[in-house]
């Protein structure tokens, strides 16, 4: 599936561009949130999610230190799912820990998807002893904080590691990739197992709904039109 990089939408004209996606079958919104000290570069925080009103998943990914003193200010904001760079956090076992015990704002029998995101220069092996408290693991394939970078190629090798230390905990982990994936590349995660794509400008230049098509069709290896 498809993670849809709202940071790269018309922000002032968001409210068009969120209806846009949903009509073109986008079900996951991406948020990325950067604090300025993490990553250099400072974007969007909780009143700004919950202010976008939306039938798509909110999937919130936190570029900030300590993400542990904010996690309830973006499940307020109606995160569906908080990913955290362990490197930012004093105590990463703790904060997923934290996350756990929250339940979605709008249904309480609900828990909130807990993602780890790694860095390039992180180790594979960093959710080796976050293991049990981890849904989803993001692989970052640029260095966070810069537009326009593109998709670093050892991504994919790193993409094995993690699914063989994931089939060896025996746990149901989702895996994500975010960062340079475009339309003319996205067709080389078809395949490696790869369940959530982070995508933003590739989608918004042009007809959303046939680039949502496109990319859904290139991950699914498939030539005919998309029934996603």
């Amino acid at each position: 599936m498809l993670s849809v990089g709202l940071v790269s939408a018309d922000l002032m004209a968001l409210g068009a561009d969120v209806d846009r996606l949903e009509k073109a079958g986008a079900i996951v919104a991406h948020f990325d949130v950067m604090d300025g000290r993490y990553v250099p570069t400072i974007t969007v925080g909780p009143p700004f999610i919950k202010a976008v009103k939306t039938a798509m998943l909110k999937d919130v990914h936190l570029m900030i230190e300590e993400p542990g003193a904010s996690v309830a200010d973006y499940v307020a904001a109606g995160a569906d799912l908080i990913t955290v760079h362990p490197d930012a956090c004093r105590h990463p076992h703790r904060v997923l820990q934290q996350i756990g015990r929250t339940r979605h704002v709008r249904d309480a029998d609900r828990p909130i998807v807990r993602g780890v995101a790694l860095n390039p220069g992180v180790a594979v092996t960093t959710i080796e002893p976050l293991i049990d408290e981890i849904d989803l693991v993001m692989l970052v394939a640029i260095n966070p904080g810069f537009p326009g970078q593109t998709f670093l190629p050892a991504t994919l090798g790193r993409i094995d590691a993690v699914l063989r230390i994931v089939a060896a905990s025996g746990r149901d982990i989702l895996i994500a990739v975010d960062g340079g994936i475009t339309k003319a590349n996205v067709g080389q995660l078809a395949g490696r197992g790869v369940d959530m794509v982070v995508t933003g400008s590739a989608v918004f230049d042009g007809d959303m709904g046939a680039n949502i098509d496109a990319m859904t069709r290139a991950l699914r290896g498939q030539d005919g039109p998309s029934r996603v």
